[in-house]
């Protein structure tokens, strides 16, 4: 059999600081690694592909769908998430909501990053058996554990001694990220050194821009804000610090955390439905700011408290292993081929 041919559609690429490039870099780098496939990225000629992978929102994408192909759509979001990321006016957000839907509903294969998502497709119509979840993944290659030596020239880069405990929080400056939360425990927290990396992504239409930008032009004598940091650096700060403390009050599929196990370091995240479906092990959750503080206080404090934190991100790593990735989405493209045989390219040739 001829390999499969794949072409992968993204754009906004080049918005620095968004997980949703992140994903799409890791995903197609797995692909291209599997010797079925002939994956290409943004290829003009729509019908040349037996599969098109829609992985953005993009409306010129909306129009590389048609019925000739096997399409597939990436659902890194559902609309409603993005009120609390974005601001919009009442009559916009409605349009780009139903815009957004539409999309999703005129492929025929859907695949959601998140479990938690599918609910939302199957209430708008789409069918559960057109409806796959498939984790994002990071690269190893990209996150690791550095050695001791590398991690204190790197503390050292940052103005950080040997001594600081470091908490790190990552991901674009949102109200949804909870960074208020994350600027609060701070304050709580004068003994500790925490760092913020990510920035406005969407500039002054960012939710909550005016209340976070007072916050990073004034924040509290502990903490520091990095900006957006490319995510080549973003590696080194993960093994620099002591633990990672997400506080977000919505996510989508935090690639944050995927990079956060790689590196073998403990993390404290809210409470939220998203981690029971994601996440087969068990993990540090918190409720309120109390709660997150004693959480840190204690991953300094108590040594057999920490290495089982640190233990709850190796288990999670298996799932979301290169090998167990790959194999599902090696899976998935080799399912939706047969199970759409009259959109191939093989079909086209026997036609002719």
């Amino acid at each position: 059999m001829d390999k499969i041919k794949i072409n992968m559609y993204a754009g906004g690429l080049n918005v620095k600081g968004q997980g949703v490039g992140s994903a799409f870099y890791e995903q197609t780098g797995l692909v291209s690694e599997i010797p079925e496939f002939e994956m290409t990225i943004n290829k003009k000629h729509k019908n040349k592909f037996d599969i098109r992978h829609v992985h953005t929102v993009n409306p010129n994408f909306f129009f590389v769908q048609n019925k000739k192909r096997i399409n597939v759509c990436y659902v890194h979001f559902v609309p409603d998430i993005n009120d609390g990321s974005l601001k919009m006016n009442k009559l916009f957000f409605s349009i780009y909501k139903r815009y957004v839907l539409k999309f999703y509903r005129k492929a025929d294969e859907v695949v959601v990053v998140n479990p938690y998502f599918i609910k939302d497709l199957l209430n708008i119509g789409i069918p559960e058996d057109r409806v796959t979840y498939i984790p994002n993944y990071v690269s190893k290659e990209n996150f690791h554990v550095l050695d001791e030596n590398t991690i204190l020239k790197k503390r050292e880069e940052y103005g950080l001694t040997k001594e600081d405990y470091v908490v790190l929080g990552v991901g674009q400056t949102q109200t949804r990220k909870g960074i208020i939360d994350f600027c609060k425990v701070a304050e709580m927290n004068p003994h500790m050194k925490f760092i913020w990396a990510g920035g406005f992504s969407f500039g002054k239409i960012t939710a909550g821009y005016d209340e976070i930008k007072k916050l990073i032009d004034n924040p509290p004598k502990n903490m520091t804000f990095l900006g957006i940091i490319d995510r080549s650096k973003m590696n080194a700060l993960y093994n620099l610090s002591d633990v990672l403390f997400l506080p977000s009050f919505q996510e989508l599929f935090p690639m944050t955390l995927l990079e956060c196990i790689n590196t073998e370091k403990p993390f404290v995240v809210r409470d939220l439905d998203l981690y029971k479906d994601i996440f087969l092990s068990p993990y540090i959750v918190g409720t309120n700011n109390e709660e997150f503080s004693g959480l840190l206080n204690r991953l300094k404090d108590d040594e057999v408290f920490l290495q089982q934190a640190r233990q709850y991100s190796i288990d999670i790593q298996h799932f979301y292993s290169k090998e167990h990735v790959k194999e599902l989405w090696r899976k998935y493209y080799l399912r939706i081929y047969d199970k759409y045989p009259t959109k191939t390219l093989a079909h086209k040739k026997t036609k002719k």
